[in-house]
């Protein structure tokens, strides 16, 4: 059994996450690459970027990340979060999107798979992977094949949403299902 100060600890730690997606969404429609950076890990592994926050701030600053639209709006929408130990954590967080590009407003419907870490004595994001279901001009409905439409833009294959399918319980669902239960509700699977 988990003693008081146990206990606390946990709806601290939970309480700290909780506050990392809603500040990484006001950090990035305000462009505040300072405080965005300040919410991962001081060693975050940038890729081919390299290591550390100076290595994510000229990835944010360098990329089309933060350049690549005009306005945004991230609404969270939920989040799990999963405490692996005293200083780790995993977590999903659903975020609605909206960006403004070249004359569109483009709608994303997102979930971020984030690894958390404590860091200089606070939570940190560790790491966020993002996979979003689709994308589209908001006066025009998502549809298939590939549920991608960012006009002119993001087409290649990196881009293509990778929900529901990357759950493995997504495939096993309508598998169960069966074809003509799936053929009832879409045409593009």
């Amino acid at each position: 059994m988990s003693t008081l100060e146990e206990r606390i600890e946990r709806v601290e730690a939970t309480l700290a996450i909780q506050q990392l997606p809603v500040r990484y969404a006001v950090a990035v429609d305000s462009r505040n690459v300072i405080e965005l950076v300040a919410l991962f890990a001081v060693d975050v592994d940038c890729g081919r970027w390299g290591r550390g926050r100076d290595a994510l701030k000229t990835y944010f600053s360098s990329s089309n990340v933060l350049s690549g639209f005009y306005r945004s709006v991230h609404l969270v929408c939920g989040q799990t979060i999963d405490l692996v130990d005293a200083d780790h954590a995993t977590g999903t967080v659903y975020c609605r999107a909206g960006h403004e590009d070249n004359g569109h407003w483009v709608e994303m419907a997102i979930c971020y798979f984030d690894r958390y870490v404590r860091s200089e004595g606070r939570w940190c994001f560790e790491r966020r992977d993002e996979k979003h279901w689709y994308s589209t001009d908001w006066e025009a409905r998502p549809r298939g094949p590939g549920f991608q439409n960012w006009p002119g833009r993001y087409t290649g294959a990196k881009y293509q949403p990778q929900l529901p399918q990357a759950w493995p319980s997504w495939q096993r669902y309508w598998d169960e299902a069966g074809e003509e239960a799936r053929r009832a509700v879409t045409d593009t699977p």
